[in-house]
């Protein structure tokens, strides 16, 4: 098996137990505006998009104007929900505590809710100063930009790094870039990544014995 010497994880559905949590709430923000869609809608158009994609599929769906005020809205309740009841995926903590080679985190979120995350989770300390996000170079899953940063940042090639990623776009954005993804696949009820990334796993402890 081909020894890597990088770990690269995405951080929403990856790290962090958020998927469900965001996505619901955006499902229910939208249907306030008369989107009528639901969650199985938004983990199969939503999921491992940024914010900007999600709110001009949104714009589409509704009959009448979104205000202003939806993405503060949104990040303004996100935070308390997330300070309320989010979880690290479990076995994650395991497999950070058994890496013996460097590993990152590069997200399509903010930086911001990158660290609240991490913060809460208790993985913050992990990746202090190894977080990259779309966000600070305005690139976005599937452009490879936020790995190909990373792995340069972190001091490798693309082939000595290894991808872990839960959603279609975030897969695509690694092969991109010319790295080998490995996708999660405990919430993807569409088999999207099966197929597509270079191996799929359904817990963590798989992934431990993968690598």
């Amino acid at each position: 098996m081909k020894k890597y010497k990088c770990i690269i994880f995405d951080c929403d559905g990856v790290l962090v137990d958020t998927e469900v949590i965001s996505n619901q709430l955006l499902v229910d923000m939208a249907n306030e505006y008369g989107a009528n869609i639901d969650l199985d809608y938004a983990m199969k158009y939503f999921k491992g998009s940024h914010f900007g994609h999600c709110l001009n599929l949104i714009k589409t769906l509704v009959p009448k104007p979104v205000p202003e005020s939806f993405e503060k809205d949104y990040r303004t309740e996100l935070d308390r929900q997330f300070r309320e009841s989010v979880e690290p995926i479990k076995g994650i903590k395991k497999v950070i505590n058994q890496l013996d080679i460097p590993f990152c985190v590069a997200s399509s979120g903010t930086i911001e809710k990158i660290r609240l995350n991490l913060g809460l989770v208790g993985l913050l300390k992990e990746f202090e100063g190894k977080i990259f996000s779309c966000y600070t170079i305005g690139k976005w899953k599937p452009e490879p930009d936020v790995f190909l940063l990373a792995a340069k940042t972190m001091g490798f090639k693309p082939e000595d790094c290894l991808v872990i990623e839960d959603s279609k776009l975030g897969v695509q954005g690694a092969k991109n870039g010319g790295f080998d993804v490995y996708g999660y696949t405990e919430h993807d009820y569409y088999k999207d990544l099966e197929g597509l990334a270079t191996k799929t796993f359904g817990s963590m402890d798989e992934l431990l014995e993968m690598i």
